[in-house]
């Protein structure tokens, strides 16, 4: 792994130096899926980091599967608290895409079981909240609680999608997780549009127009 790709924990230190004293990092998996649901999670990491397993820690896209499994059971274990939110494709598709990350992530902070003091969040910012935030672009490759929260995110993600590979077989949703590939989209072709897909997304809209013209 390239070092500039490194999470840190500047973020978190300065910020306990000010006097807060739980910090969460908030970050999304499945934002741009083409079906299942939008995950997020909120982690807050003990103040002590000397941990064996920190320097392990990436965001979760730069990491393999068994990867990213390993630091799930860590975080969860060792973590002060953590917890994920969850909006399914059907609430996507009324609200838009951003509305529902929001409400994820703002889920997932609602489900922590301790109260924090402030938000490290990935790339947006959270609305009708009273705790202090700060949104960091590409906060999951730079800042560490934020990076442990985008594991957690994808792991439980990908398992709800592996759940809905049983339920749907064909569509391969185990391997390419919903995600627009090839593969995907050939499997819409030949079978047709679930009902998991967000037909708010162009590309199952367009599957549903030519459908119904057919």
């Amino acid at each position: 792994m390239k070092e500039e790709y490194k999470p840190n924990y500047q973020e978190e230190a300065l910020l306990l130096q000010s006097g807060y004293r739980h910090i969460a990092g908030c970050d999304e998996a499945g934002r741009g899926a083409w079906c299942g649901p939008v995950v997020a999670a909120a982690v807050i990491l003990p103040p002590d980091i000397n941990l064996p397993w920190i320097n392990d820690v990436y965001e979760s896209k730069l990491l393999k599967t068994n990867q990213r499994e390993v630091l799930y059971e860590k975080i969860t274990d060792q973590a002060l608290s953590w917890a994920t939110g969850i909006i399914s494709h059907s609430e996507i598709d009324k609200a838009g895409i951003l509305i529902a990350t929001k409400r994820a992530m703002l889920k997932a902070v609602d489900n922590l079981s301790i109260a924090p003091d402030f938000l490290l969040v990935d790339f947006v910012r959270l609305p009708l909240i009273e705790i202090s935030q700060k949104n960091i672009t590409k906060g999951d490759l730079r800042c560490l609680s934020i990076a442990c929260a985008s594991i957690i995110a994808k792991v439980t993600r990908d398992r709800i999608m592996d759940n809905l590979d049983k339920q749907y077989p064909g569509y391969f949703l185990s391997k390419h997780k919903g995600y627009g590939t090839k593969t995907h989209m050939n499997k819409i072709i030949s079978y047709g549009v679930l009902p998991i897909h967000r037909r708010s997304f162009a590309p199952i809209k367009k599957r549903l127009r030519y459908f119904s013209n057919e």
